[in-house]
């Protein structure tokens, strides 16, 4: 079963492409750490595409970004 994300869930960083970023025009994660767990303030979910914000973070970002931390 796929992950859906929900506010308040941490979620760990694993990787990103230039398309996956592209895809509904949201924000580059270069300034996220590959590995690091984040905790997702809000879930924006659109037809093809899931975008999260994070706590302390500026930006919108594709949630296939990231994984669950269990």
């Amino acid at each position: 079963m796929m992950y859906k994300p929900k506010p308040g869930d941490r979620v760990k960083f694993v990787s990103y492409i230039k398309e996956q970023v592209n895809w509904g025009n949201n924000d580059a994660p270069d300034m996220l750490v590959m590995g690091e767990t984040y905790t997702i303030e809000t879930v924006d979910v659109h037809t093809w595409h899931t975008k999260v914000t994070l706590k302390g973070i500026t930006g919108r970002f594709n949630s296939v970004h990231f994984e669950e931390d269990k």
